[in-house]
């Protein structure tokens, strides 16, 4: 996710004419805990001593440029039974017509996941989790690997599952004002069930709020861009109980040739 709206900024410093293909992430971390491979989170924490890791290939087309991860590293460790420690590294690969190819280390992203209501299993309350995180601008944003500055991420996530079925969703606000960033909200809902053993299928939907403001044209006033809806399809194959295979491919449901005709993501988790 980072790692392309880093792209739709070098896009524009690199060459004005690209400004209507500026891309926005929706391939995030997307993830991988019901996270990833989706956009959308949960609020399940990794068990307790446990480390989640998410290795993963990411990509984005739009209009004039396409972009990724190559790979993303997400690492996740149960500090207590109802807390998740989060670290995310990305290596972002980023080519635009007619303004060359950018490939180096993204952004870093620390997070903090607390479950702070439980799952009833037998009724209807859900459980619920803050999953704060922040974005350290350790890519170079001169080349599209990174944001450029620090952005913050609140958000509040819930999951209930019946049977076979996991619906999952929530959303929060991102912190991003610096320059012509703005402030943003995003929302994401899933649905997924286990099929077989091994089959884990589903999909989702989200939407994300303009995060750029662009110069107000003579006599007027600043008009927001770039906000954007789509969906994802796809899932796990489970080889066990902790190794799985993850995928999903979606596309853009709102300004797509702007912000996402196609996006795919493809990893693998290792529960250790």
């Amino acid at each position: 996710m980072r790692s392309v709206l880093a792209l739709g900024r070098f896009m524009r410093r690199s060459n004005p004419c690209l400004l209507a293909g500026a891309v926005l992430a929706l391939a995030r971390s997307g993830p991988a805990s019901a996270g990833p491979p989706f956009v959308t989170d949960d609020p399940e924490p990794a068990a307790f001593q446990r480390v989640e890791l998410n290795m993963a290939a990411q990509a984005t087309l739009v209009k004039g440029a396409r972009g990724g991860n190559f790979p993303n590293l997400d690492i996740n460790y149960g500090a207590a039974s109802d807390l998740q420690l989060h670290f995310s590294l990305f290596v972002p690969l980023q080519h635009v017509r007619g303004a060359g190819t950018a490939f180096g280390y993204g952004d870093t992203e620390l997070g903090v996941k607390y479950r702070f209501i439980a799952e009833d299993e037998e009724g209807w309350r859900p459980q619920v989790a803050l999953y704060p995180s922040l974005d350290l601008p350790t890519g170079r944003a001169s080349q599209g690997l990174g944001s450029g500055h620090d952005r913050v991420y609140l958000p509040l996530w819930l999951q209930k599952s019946v049977g076979d079925w996991q619906s999952f969703g929530g959303g929060g606000y991102w912190f991003n004002r610096a320059g012509d960033s703005r402030d943003y909200w995003f929302a994401g809902w899933a649905l997924l069930n286990k099929v077989t053993p091994h089959w884990t299928l589903g999909g989702e939907l989200f939407h994300q709020s303009a995060d750029l403001e662009r110069a107000p044209a003579q006599g007027g006033n600043g008009i927001s861009t770039r906000a954007s809806s789509g969906f994802n399809l796809g899932g796990y194959y489970n080889i066990d109980d902790d190794r799985h295979l993850m995928f999903t491919f979606g596309r853009g449901l709102q300004n797509s040739s702007e912000t996402n005709q196609f996006s795919v993501y493809v990893g693998y988790q290792l529960i250790l």
